[in-house]
């Protein structure tokens, strides 16, 4: 099975994965945490989408998102901390000043799960933001030890997800999902280019 990740260019691939099934809908549409509180909340039904349509169109775009046969399966949320609500949170500290991009929404359509596609996500995540000169990628997943998260909530991932994927937890934080705390887990990219041997620079 062959899962490709792209940056999210194309609305119509994030609308089919995240957007409402009725265009006058109020649905997340994945900007919560992309936009500042009051922004988020004065945009209603179709304001929404043309907001989406409009991040796409920029460098970088919002996210990735992850094809099956051409087809969209999954969506991940990916952009430089600074520019998202995360920037501003009470409940998820800053670590430390270094400019890090955020990974903080993943979905997966219906009918595609347990098919490999969220670790695709992460690893096209990572690979589009340390393209772009990320220093570090983090995630604020829930730390559930095993336990089952309920669907509507697994949304920010799980602490295993992401020490899959070669993240270390980072800092503890006052949020919690679903009766879990979350946790920070972060990949640094300097430390990557640190460790690699001077033949390979």
């Amino acid at each position: 099975m062959d899962i490709v990740v792209r940056p999210a260019t194309e609305f119509e691939s994030v609308a089919a994965l995240v957007g409402p099934k009725k265009p006058t809908s109020n649905v997340c549409f994945c900007l919560s945490y992309r936009l500042a509180a009051k922004e988020n909340n004065a945009l209603r039904g179709p304001a929404r989408a043309e907001k989406v349509r409009e991040l796409c169109s920029q460098d970088p775009p919002p996210g990735v998102v992850a094809y099956l046969d051409g087809e969209p399966v999954g969506w991940a949320a990916v952009h430089p901390r600074a520019g998202t609500s995360f920037a501003r949170s009470r409940t998820i500290p800053h670590v430390d000043d270094l400019d890090v991009w955020s990974l903080w929404c993943f979905r997966v359509r219906p009918g595609h799960r347990k098919q490999g596609i969220m670790h695709a996500l992460i690893a096209g995540a990572v690979d589009h933001a340390r393209a772009r000169g990320a220093p570090a990628i983090e995630g604020y997943p829930v730390d559930n030890a095993g336990e089952r998260v309920d669907l509507t909530m697994a949304y920010a991932g799980t602490r295993r997800l992401f020490e899959q994927a070669g993240f270390e937890k980072a800092a503890e934080t006052k949020s919690v999902l679903d009766g879990f705390p979350r946790v920070i887990m972060r990949k640094l990219f300097a430390q990557e280019r640190r460790a690699r041997p001077a033949s390979a620079a």
